[in-house]
């Protein structure tokens, strides 16, 4: 560990993605999560030192060890879905927000409160209960008086895996922002259109001491699908025949014909499979299989149903193949090295996976954001800058 390492505190930490994604100039203070399954496999990758496994709301401030310069947390989603009724910042799980924040509440009045928080969540935070959930959190954040921004990155980006999602960055008051991580205007791919009319629906109080994050996009990805696909899973079998016919005659006209499409090509083809319930045009519904073909999976979801396990075709000539996407699979399409142990139950790795944070965009959110304004300031304080 560097003598200059900065430190953090992770939150609903899963299994550390965080943690990958910061790397080694970061030194984690305090980490924890609920899920006794996630935390087995954050001792296995990380060590448990750090390591508090239990519910946020029996956390006590005294607990927090030291003054770390980042607290991350990604807070539960389900509450700010469709699949959990949009009950946002009141539902059981994405509710948990609150005992987050009097934690960051009571450090504040110990002098002890992050420079930088960075909340992750689904892109439905921006609109839930018509953006008062989205205008609540950035209230809090700005009462203890940090500056407040958005952005939406989408893993897309890094790894062949489309996973949009919207991180709030608040930045202690006291910080000197430079001008490279930070804009007049709201400016692409990060800034999108859902957080300007997000931001819009602010208060103007609130709206002043807004923040337009501003990041390079990185460079053009060359990373496919099929680059991470493992020869011989051992996580996973291979479909039947007949099962794998099943999956192509649950196609509509549209999805098949990228099937045929692909079989006219002279190499291997590799396509993303998610079953969905659909109206067909008597408004009935049925199950689907789409796909694409593009070289990118769909967004890895926690496995809560047969239909949200992703399956992958094969396609090769009149020789097609199929079965679900292997546990090492997934975990490469969150940028996790090979050397990550993952659980070696499936359902239990591809529920880590699915609802974890891709590290290469918090790789991204750190060196090109958070760490610049840090050595910045260091170099003030130095006389330097």
């Amino acid at each position: 560990m560097q003598n200059n390492a900065f430190t953090f505190y992770e939150f609903f930490a899963g299994a550390g993605m965080v943690r990958q994604g910061l790397g080694p100039t970061w030194q984690c203070l305090f980490a924890n999560d609920f899920d006794p399954k996630k935390a087995a496999t954050y001792k296995r990758n990380w060590g448990k030192a750090e390591f508090q496994e239990g519910d946020i709301r029996n956390i006590a401030c005294e607990e927090l060890p030291g003054k770390a310069d980042l607290a991350w947390a990604s807070f539960p989603c389900q509450d700010l879905s469709l699949a959990g009724n949009y009950q946002g910042l009141k539902g059981a799980r994405s509710g948990t927000f609150w005992p987050f924040w009097q934690l960051m509440h009571e450090l504040h009045g110990k002098n002890r409160a992050p420079e930088f928080i960075v909340l992750e969540n689904v892109c439905g935070a921006l609109t839930s209960h018509q953006g008062k959930d989205f205008i609540a959190i950035c209230a809090s954040l700005q009462q203890l008086g940090y500056r407040v921004g958005a952005v939406v990155m989408d893993a897309v980006h890094f790894l062949p895996q489309s996973r949009p999602r919207l991180f709030i960055i608040g930045a202690a008051g006291n910080l000197s922002i430079p001008h490279q991580v930070m804009a007049t205007t709201p400016s692409p791919p990060w800034n999108t259109s859902a957080i300007e009319r997000a931001f819009n629906m602010l208060p103007t109080e609130m709206q002043q001491h807004w923040i337009w994050w501003h990041m390079p996009q990185p460079p053009t990805r060359r990373l496919r699908l099929i680059d991470l696909i493992e020869p011989n899973p051992e996580s996973v079998s291979w479909h039947s025949a007949e099962e794998t016919e099943k999956i192509l005659n649950m196609m509509s006209e549209v999805n098949r014909s990228k099937v045929d499409y692909a079989q006219q090509l002279d190499h291997l083809v590799v396509g993303a499979v998610y079953r969905r319930t659909r109206s067909n045009a008597k408004g009935e519904k049925v199950q689907r299989a789409e796909i694409r073909m593009d070289g990118i999976a769909g967004c890895l979801r926690t496995p809560s149903g047969g239909s949200s396990r992703q399956i992958l075709l094969f396609i090769e000539g009149s020789k097609i193949k199929s079965r679900l996407i292997s546990s090492r699979e997934t975990a490469r399409l969150m940028g996790l090295p090979d050397t990550y142990k993952l659980p070696e139950n499936y359902n239990e790795a591809y529920h880590l996976t699915g609802d974890g944070v891709a590290a290469p965009v918090v790789r991204h959110i750190a060196g090109h954001l958070i760490e610049p304004v840090f050595e910045f300031n260091r170099s003030i304080s130095k006389g330097v800058a």
